[in-house]
């Protein structure tokens, strides 16, 4: 018996047919085991309003949520530049603060909320930013893998200190726990180290133009400006103190 021969004898198949077999098998497997990559074209990363307590937005913070609607993230927004022109894939939230924020906007164009909700009850600070982290991580990987969200516009509102904090970053070292690392803005130069707690007002625009790639090709801080009726609405520049008309119902 030629043993060469036998090794490729298989009942019902052509030496050529098992090979094109093994192949494709070969291939299905290695796609099975390589992560799925479906970068979005463009996230638009803000913080929630202003709020009035752990659960809820203050009434400066509502006036937030529809001036972003009417301004810039709604579906009739007077000024659309940030979605360049299209609607978006996605909003996403992360508290009920971020929900709140978003959730304006999101139901303009007839959207749900992707939440990755953490809420904080009686939980202590610890456990609280230990779940903050874990739901930031899951969104980061989601927004980067979301076949549905390819090439496509992503609105993500969240807290502050998981979108960029160097005293957080410092702290979990060997561990990605912020936007700015998970969404590789710590490969962009220009991006600020942390989002100070002074700052309501600002998008920070990301965008991948390499669809190959999930580091960003290009960064923009936007600082939000509004007409009547939202004209009241605090601001102040990047990194400098709250503006002296911050409302006292506002937890600062």
């Amino acid at each position: 018996m030629n043993n060469t021969n036998s090794c490729f004898t298989v009942p019902g198949l052509r030496r050529s047919q098992f090979i094109l077999a093994a192949g494709l098998a070969l291939i299905t497997s290695a796609a099975a085991i390589t992560p799925v990559r479906a970068v979005p074209r463009r996230i638009i990363l803000l913080r929630h309003g202003e709020k009035a307590n752990a659960y809820a937005l203050c009434s400066v913070g509502q006036q937030r949520a529809m001036a972003l609607r009417d301004t810039y993230l709604g579906r009739n927004a007077s000024n659309g530049s940030l979605l360049e022109g299209q609607p978006p894939a996605a909003f996403l939230a992360i508290t009920l603060h971020t929900q709140e924020t978003t959730a304006p906007s999101a139901t303009s164009w007839g959207l749900p909320v992707h939440s990755y909700a953490v809420v904080p009850t009686s939980k202590g600070k610890t456990q609280l930013m230990a779940e903050l982290t874990r739901a930031t991580q899951t969104a980061a990987a989601n927004v980067l893998e979301n076949p549905a969200w390819d090439g496509r516009t992503v609105v993500m509102t969240w807290e502050h200190k998981h979108i960029a904090n160097k005293g957080l970053e410092r702290q979990n070292r060997g561990e990605r726990v912020t936007l700015r690392q998970l969404l590789n803005l710590d490969q962009v130069a220009g991006v600020p180290a942390t989002w100070p707690g002074s700052n309501y007002d600002y998008f920070w625009v990301i965008d991948y133009d390499d669809q190959s790639s999930t580091v960003p090709t290009a960064f923009e801080m936007v600082k939000q400006t509004y007409s009547a009726p939202f004209r009241s609405l605090p601001h102040n520049a990047w990194d400098t103190p709250l503006p002296s008309n911050f409302p006292a119902s506002c937890q600062r």
